[in-house]
């Protein structure tokens, strides 16, 4: 038993998803439980139907929602001919077109959070679907599973937490059985439900996540991660030009990376894999027959410099009014604010009477913290800085990387630096 799971670079055109099947194909034998990611950018132009819904444009995310359905149908006729030629039927494709419009001709009453999963999972339905319908077409034998009845969540929209008792039971029941019969399991990443049938969302990146889920339950002998690059690179070939493959890594400088905010593992990927010692592969579907990276349990010496860009940051200065000290129970209180709106900071750093907390810049998300956090702080906001994490650094590679930027706060440790930098003269 194998786990792959391939995202979505590699099933957003008909030719990679081709492509796919081919790689599918070459392990036939196997059994294999395969998670597919939404169709290159869907889950961003889902994200845009979602905002303008929640915004009240009906008529705008009606529109946005039409040009995505009218993509996944031109690919799945472009994969599937019938025998006298025409394009394949679509219809099983409707369920899920007509579970979002449903929703769109409604008007928000909940918040944007449950809006963004009920309407951001159909992009793992429709890429699955549409795949699974390919492959049955071409002589793949597999089967398709709306994996929201068997992974169930809480409801922590947008971040939900795995019920694992209750999912592993649902694995036992209704996975394990189908490969007595396929030796190919079809199904979502990212998405799972409440247990009153509300869809969830596990977290951007969270198809990697589910695969691990997969893995650790079944018992898999190793995860594949299918890519559109070699294997896990030193840095994003986009954001540093000498970026560089490597051929292995430990679970825990994988941990390290994911927790500092590098986009190739999710960051709750690797427990499930290191509870079971299961190893986790890095390849390119582009080039198959290469071996990738392998990421396991030993010991690895001699890493080159891990760096890791965070866009789009904000610093949020939180002063104390009285001249309290912060360590005082102001801290505490920070952190039960953080906790209560569901926001995570990226950084902290305390003086005697002020924190210093470095966020993602989701705008409501910030709004609502400093909206808070005023009840016991004079708050100061920046917007629009860059987080730079190299772990292995070195000095002069440091100063390479901050440029002429302005370093606003600065993190280290003797394996790991954390630099935040604004690019304002």
């Amino acid at each position: 038993m194998k786990v792959f799971k391939f995202g979505g670079a590699s099933v957003g055109t008909a030719e990679r998803i081709k492509t796919v099947g081919d790689i599918l194909k070459d392990n036939a034998n196997e059994k294999l439980l395969v998670v597919i990611s939404a169709m290159g950018k869907t889950t961003n132009a889902l994200e845009k139907v979602a905002e303008a819904f929640f915004a009240g444009d009906k008529d705008s995310a009606i529109s946005l929602f039409k040009d995505i359905k009218e993509n996944h149908i031109s690919i799945a006729r472009q994969l599937v001919n019938n025998a006298d030629g025409n394009s394949a039927d679509t219809a099983y494709l409707e369920d899920f077109f007509t579970e979002i419009e449903w929703l769109l001709h409604d008007r928000p009453v909940r918040n944007y959070d449950y809006y963004y999963d009920q309407i951001v999972c159909v992009g793992e339905l429709l890429s699955t679907a549409i795949v699974s319908n390919y492959l049955n077409n071409a002589g793949v034998p597999n089967k398709w599973v709306d994996v929201r009845d068997v992974i169930r969540t809480d409801d922590n929209f947008r971040d939900a937490i795995i019920d694992w008792t209750f999912t592993a039971e649902r694995v036992k029941q209704q996975i394990e059985p189908l490969f007595n019969g396929d030796t190919i399991v079809i199904t979502q990443g990212f998405i799972g439900a409440t247990d009153e049938n509300e869809s969830t969302t596990l977290g951007r990146e969270g198809s990697d996540y589910t695969a691990a889920v997969f893995a650790n339950l079944l018992n898999a002998e190793s995860q594949t991660i299918w890519k559109d690059v070699k294997g896990v690179m030193n840095a994003d070939p986009k954001e540093y030009k000498d970026a560089q493959w490597i051929k292995e890594l430990n679970y825990r400088e994988v941990i390290e990376m994911a927790y500092y905010g590098a986009q190739v593992i999710h960051p709750k990927t690797i427990k499930p894999l290191q509870n079971k010692n299961i190893p986790l592969f890095v390849r390119s579907f582009l080039h198959p027959k290469e071996t990738g990276t392998c990421i396991h349990n030993k010991t690895i010496n001699q890493l080159p410099p891990i760096i890791v860009y965070k866009q789009n940051q904000a610093l949020v200065q939180l002063n104390s009014r009285d001249f309290s000290f912060v360590g005082e129970g102001l801290t505490a209180e920070l952190y039960k604010m953080f906790e209560q709106i569901k926001f995570k900071p990226n950084l902290t750093q305390n003086g005697a009477i002020s924190l210093l907390c470095v966020v993602d810049g989701h705008a409501e998300k910030i709004n609502e913290l400093a909206m808070e956090a005023s009840k016991l702080f004079d708050v100061q906001v920046t917007k629009g800085l860059t987080l730079l994490t190299i772990r292995h650094y070195n000095e002069g590679l440091v100063k390479e990387l901050c440029g002429e930027g302005q370093i606003i706060l600065k993190q280290q440790t003797p394996e790991t630096i954390q630099v935040l930098i604004s690019n304002d003269k």
